[in-house]
Order: structure tokens, then sequence, then C-alpha cells
């Protein structure tokens, strides 16, 4: 992609996959029908074939010039989604599923690139034994660990009138710390710059050189610090360093597709920062390269 620094490779490490079965899934808990629910959120349906998703965001990073994208299963036992997309356009995407450790049958990581915790969300702790069996499963497969901290909204849920009974009480970085200490081969990524716990991602990533911050959303949580993105780019940057920061967008939906005023938002801020190409190649693509390639 043609970007301020010239021709950068863009891989984009978080882009929600909303698959059929995603659909049918939200359908079932609010009591109406998958086309129902499309209906009343303005999105469009996928067909029943995996391919037709896969064929539709390919479409989509070919028309942004995004080299590659992490797609993300998001609810759990959707990990069939996702691998699929990966088996049709092995060349385009990586398969992440959000994984519930507390679940009676815990899924085959078979073909993940990511396993993604919502402790918030499923309640639990990280240091929890089930969420350990879970980390040594995927530490043998050479899968990251995608772990969300902070602030949870899941604003689809509130247009459904569904309930969302998630409990902050899981959501710290700092939770996270005596883990990753322990598993210092298994890479962790938080996303949204830890999601309004901030300063505490940035102790993190200062004490385990196996964690990184994905830079996706809006970052509405800035407002919480009286923060804007520059600022937060370059405390980023001083504590994590270039090599530890992973563009992402957090897309999800469809007609909108890829959320290129992110990219444009993130890239306004590098700029103005006075990021190097070097550095600016790192946090858009060469980062998360490395990282998925060397598995």
């Amino acid at each position: 992609m043609q970007t301020r620094w010239g021709e950068c490779a863009v891989w984009d490490a978080h882009v929600h996959y909303f698959s059929r079965r995603f659909f049918e899934a939200l359908a079932a808990q609010a009591g109406r029908t998958p086309t129902d629910v499309a209906a009343a959120l303005g999105w469009e349906l996928p067909l029943a074939d995996p391919a037709d998703l896969a064929a539709r965001w390919a479409a989509e990073l070919d028309a942004h010039r995004v080299d590659r994208a992490a797609l993300i299963a998001s609810l759990p036992g959707d990990e069939a989604s996702v691998t699929a997309a990966v088996a049709i356009r092995p060349d385009r995407f990586f398969a992440y599923a959000m994984v519930n450790p507390l679940a009676e049958n815990p899924p085959a990581l078979a073909g993940l690139h990511a396993v993604c915790l919502f402790p918030a969300m499923h309640r639990y702790f990280m240091h929890d034994e089930r969420v350990a069996t879970l980390l040594a499963r995927a530490e043998a497969q050479g899968s990251l660990v995608f772990v969300h901290c902070g602030l949870l909204t899941v604003g689809f849920r509130t247009k459904l009138g569904l309930p969302s009974p998630f409990d902050m009480r899981y959501s710290s970085p700092i939770d996270l710390h005596a883990v990753a200490l322990r598993h210092p081969k298994l890479n962790f990524v938080v996303p949204h710059f830890g999601a309004g716990y901030f300063r505490e991602a940035l102790m993190l990533t200062e004490l385990c050189p196996n964690v990184y911050l994905d830079t996706s959303s809006s970052n509405r949580w800035m407002q919480y610090e009286g923060l804007d993105l520059k600022t937060v780019f370059r405390r980023a940057l001083d504590v994590a360093g270039p090599t530890r920061l992973l563009f992402g967008t957090d897309s999800s939906f469809f007609p909108r597709g890829w959320h290129r005023q992110i990219f444009e938002q993130q890239t306004t801020a590098l700029s103005g920062l006075g990021a190097s190409t070097a550095d600016a190649r790192l946090i858009l693509g060469e980062n998360l390269e490395r990282l998925l390639t060397a598995r």
C-alpha cells in the first residue's frame, strides 16, 4: 500500500469475521431469524458457503491494497469459519478464534494462528488453572494468545436487546504479568492499547518482552485519560518500541468493510511523531509477519 513512507506492506492484526454461524448464534439468542438480525443491524448476511465470505474479504483487502489480515471468529465454537477461510485463501488470511477456557469441551486448536481470550466476558482470571491448560496447548502449537483487557462493549448486542453481563474485575493487564513471565516462549497480544488500562498495559510490556500491543479500533477509551492518539503512540513507542506494536483496525461487518478511516488516523498520528520508514514498516506489517510466519 502507498503510505506516507512509500510503499509499505500492510497486515491488519484485528479483523472480526462475522460468519453465517455467527449470525445464526446471535439469532438464537435474540429469538429472531438471521435475516432479521442482519436487517436490525444494517449488516450484510453472509451466504452459508464459507467461500463466499472469504472471497468478500479477499476482494475488500484487494480494494484497499491490504496484504493480509488476521480474521477473528468472534464467538466460541466458530473456529471452523476462520480455518475454512484460511484454507481457501492461505495467502491472505490468518485464523484467530475466541475460546472460552471454562467450557466443558475446549476446542481443538489445530489450524489456529491465535487463541483469543476475553476474561471479562467469560469471567475468569488469567491465572486460573483451566487457562493454564489452554496456554500449554497454545504454546505447544506455536499459537499467539490474544487477551482482551480493559473496557469491553459489544454494540450489536445492545442493538438487539441482548444482555452483556461482563465483569471488569477480570480485565486488568496486570493479571497477565505472572502468566507471561511463566511462558517466555509464548507471545501475547493485548488489543486496543489495553482499552482504558493504558498505564497498566505499558507496565506489562515493560516487564514482559513477549507481550505486544495491538493498535486497533477508535480507541474511545482515550477520553478517560485525556489522551489523543498521537500521545498514545508516542508513549507506547517509548515503552514497547516499534517492534512490539501491531497495526489493526477492528474492522468487522459489511457493507462498511475494511475500516480505512482507522488506518488514516493511525498513520497520521505516526507521521506527526516523525516515525521513520523502518518503524512504520514494522508497525504496519513486519511485526505481525514475523510473529505469524515464524511459527
